[in-house]
């Protein structure tokens, strides 16, 4: 019987497989711990089965010693025997080192099902006293609630706001501008939301956005690739009033939308497309709502029927 441990069941199998040196279909398994990607990284669980051969034979160790006792010396003529001794006499030092080099490797090993394995895996129980039926398979674990994991998730992102409040400060306080302290929060499960405030907040923005845009792309990267999450970014109201801005320009759009069954919008930069994309998926779940470049590398939204 051996334990098993793999990122994956089929992994497992296949361990497990090459390990006791057969097929899976000779095998007995049991799943002690199914996998589990688990939530945004966290709680990842790995698979874990125990096997054992379904029919087990008497391994080559045992043959050999069943072999040697049956073996019975014989009368040979003297010449057979002069042969013999000299035989013995070239084969002696090898034999020597293969019972050395045997006694070392059952010292630290167990022999099971044909397969040589470190005595940890192994019982030392005999034979005739191994039952099967006697092990009990199941885990000792309770599966988690809904309420348990969102919970968690609602802790995980308390402490990632905290630790990227205390970052993003320290990096700004290196700055020229005056701004108050940086508000680092947990917008939902998989966003932070990071407000700029202050005397000269608004100057993170830049003449149509531009340092917003700069600012919100370096923010993002960073986040997603420390702490895979996503990103809102408010600079002094900006994003609010883009917000109201794209909300006030979409009525003529779903207009169009709901007369027509299809529209597209005109060019919109940096934020307002995904202002726009994100309001516009909101209102129609069942319909096609993609952005479109010109050539000139221009961003603009349409929506359609899918098979349109």
């Amino acid at each position: 019987m051996i334990k098993i441990e793999a990122a994956t069941l089929k992994d497992a199998y296949e361990d497990a497989a090459s390990t006791l040196q057969c097929s899976v279909t000779e095998l007995t398994i049991e799943v002690v711990q199914a996998p589990s990607k688990g939530i945004l990284g966290l709680f990842k669980k790995s698979a874990i089965i125990v096997a054992v051969v379904k029919n087990e034979q008497t391994s080559p160790v045992e043959e050999v010693i069943e072999a040697k006792e049956e073996i019975k010396p014989q009368n040979n003529t003297n010449r057979e025997l002069k042969e013999s001794k000299s035989e013995t006499k070239k084969t002696k030092p090898k034999a020597k080192k293969q019972q050395a080099k045997k006694a070392k490797e059952e010292s630290s090993h167990t022999i099971f099902n044909d397969t040589i394995m470190p005595e940890s895996f192994v019982s030392t129980q005999d034979d005739e006293d191994y039952n099967m039926d006697d092990i009990n398979f199941t885990a000792d674990y309770e599966e988690e609630s809904d309420e348990d994991a969102e919970a968690e998730v609602r802790e995980s992102m308390a402490k990632i706001a905290s630790d990227v409040q205390t970052e993003i400060n320290a990096l700004f306080n290196l700055t020229c501008f005056a701004i108050d302290t940086i508000d680092v929060t947990p917008y939902d499960d998989n966003t932070l939301l990071v407000e700029f405030k202050g005397e000269d907040a608004a100057l993170l923005i830049g003449k149509e956005g531009y340092r917003y845009k700069a600012l919100s792309y370096m923010i993002f990267n960073w986040l997603n690739a420390k702490y895979q999450v996503q990103l809102r970014l408010e600079i002094a109201e900006f994003l609010k009033n883009q917000e109201e801005s794209v909300t006030r320009y979409l009525i003529g759009v779903c207009e169009g939308i709901d007369r027509d069954g299809r529209a597209q919008t005109k060019i919109l930069d940096g934020v307002l497309v995904q202002i726009a994309l994100r309001e516009l998926r909101d209102k129609y779940p069942d319909k096609y709502v993609a952005i479109r470049s010109t050539r000139d590398g221009l961003k603009y939204i349409i929506v359609n029927d899918y098979h349109n």
